[in-house]
């Protein structure tokens, strides 16, 4: 059944937080404990999402959820699950919730490690495209050209010089059961992702595109719109890998402007006519192999 604002779970799992106006990555974790459900464990390591839902006193989860160790996500996900099932614990979920250094950088072994071992857990990284929490650090996810405060914009090096890791191909190359791209911008998509990885024995991974207005620039109401403009100009792409095969969720037959994309946002505003140019090549290389190899 396809989850839509009729049939979802009224009550909140998670709310009374401290996430900065706009922050994409806390509709995530609000909207994927809508679909899991109280009978659902969260995991989430140090990052923004620890940081502002465990505030002494206040636990703003209504579920059951703790902080793990920054590389442990995946690890402590296994040992909720595996403890909770010998305890006899029954039709429960183990979700993971870790930003984009805690998961492509410091929590990428264990990762890993619970899809090799095939551990019953869904695992899902609220991709801002930087260490947000600590100061707005480069991750392995910050895109191209994007500037930081430790990929700074200078008149030869212009921001990011490293391309974004491939979080999801980097999972479905481990041939994992289930894994899926997202973004809040189109949040039905990721809700009905969420409840088919919930349905799925076995690691899944959900990688949701989650803006956050301080980092990128933008104004705070713009974060949906930007979540949804990324896949709209090209620079992402909704996709699933299930049962070896990958699937395009989403063909756009027309690109909208990426420059107009990029250059709305603080963190890009530096560019060059040149520089963008070389962001669209990549792009259009890539769905060129994506269209070609996927359908």
């Amino acid at each position: 059944m396809s989850i839509n604002a009729g049939n979802l779970d009224k009550n909140e799992y998670f709310y009374g937080h401290k996430a900065c106006a706009g922050c994409g990555g806390s509709l995530a974790v609000r909207a994927a404990l809508k679909v899991l459900g109280e009978r659902s464990v969260a995991v989430l390591p140090a990052g923004c999402m620890s940081a502002v839902g465990f505030n002494f006193p206040q636990l703003c989860f209504s579920n059951n959820a703790i902080i793990s160790m920054f590389a442990g996500t995946a690890s402590m996900l296994t040992g909720a699950e595996a403890g909770l099932r010998r305890k006899g614990y029954k039709d429960f979920h183990a979700v993971g919730f870790a930003g984009d250094g805690g998961t492509a950088d410091i929590g990428i072994q264990a990762l890993s490690g619970a899809i090799d071992r095939d551990d019953d857990i869904i695992y899902i990284c609220y991709d801002n495209e930087a260490y947000m929490n600590t100061g707005i650090q480069k991750s392995g996810l910050t895109p191209y050209g994007a500037r930081t405060t430790t990929t700074p914009a200078g008149e030869n090096i212009r921001g990011n010089i490293r391309p974004k890791k491939n979080m999801f191909e980097i999972a479905a190359a481990h041939d994992i059961p289930y894994a899926a791209t997202a973004t809040v911008g189109y949040i039905t998509d990721f809700m009905n992702k969420v409840e088919k990885a919930s349905k799925i024995r076995g690691t899944k991974y959900i990688h949701v595109i989650a803006p956050c207005p301080t980092g990128w620039g933008v104004p705070v109401n713009d974060t949906i719109d930007v979540a949804r403009e990324i896949v709209d100009c090209g620079l992402w792409y909704l996709a699933e890998y299930e049962n070896g095969k990958f699937t395009l969720n989403r063909d756009p037959k027309e690109f909208t402007d990426a420059e107009k994309y990029l250059l709305r946002q603080g963190r890009f505003r530096h560019l060059t006519k040149e520089d963008i140019d070389v962001i669209i090549t990549s792009r259009d290389k890539k769905w060129e192999k994506i269209r070609k190899e996927w359908k």
